[in-house]
């Protein structure tokens, strides 16, 4: 039977071992244990690896340096998935090595996104009027 994902985020443990994971997956990258032309030429990072329930699955979030060249370095990333589960599995002891997937980490264009509206006119002309809302009239701050 299916688990049902936990509504509260992801366990103690799955936060544990993923970033045990993280820590591997950046230290094969760094040390280039992995030969591959796209990978020796990019510098790598892993900002975040989520696992799953069972943690059987290993979901990592990968951005080159400088954000270039991203769908060559996450191609190169899925045709070494196996030797890079390998360097894991020695690295994180653990009953199961993980499988490995790689996504682009777009935590960076949320950032700037957030970042771009809140240096749009309308809140910045909000923002310098001090214009109280509806809870800050509830608990009596925003009057002279």
């Amino acid at each position: 039977m299916a688990q049902k994902p936990n509504p509260n985020g992801p366990t103690q443990r799955q936060q544990r071992v993923a970033e045990l994971v993280r820590h591997a997956l950046a230290e094969v990258l760094q040390r280039g244990d992995i030969q591959d032309p796209v990978l020796g030429t990019h510098v790598v990072t892993v900002p975040e690896v989520r696992m799953s329930p069972d943690l059987k699955l290993a979901t990592a979030y990968v951005m080159p340096l400088g954000g270039m060249d991203e769908a060559p370095v996450i191609a190169a990333l899925e045709r070494n998935r196996k030797a890079l589960r390998q360097e894991v599995a020695r690295r994180v002891n653990l009953k199961f090595a993980p499988e490995l997937r790689f996504l682009r980490d777009d935590t960076f264009d949320e950032a700037a996104r957030i970042d771009a509206l809140l240096r749009n006119e309308r809140v910045q002309r909000d923002l310098d009027k001090g214009v109280p809302d509806e809870d800050d009239a509830e608990v009596g701050w925003g009057r002279p």
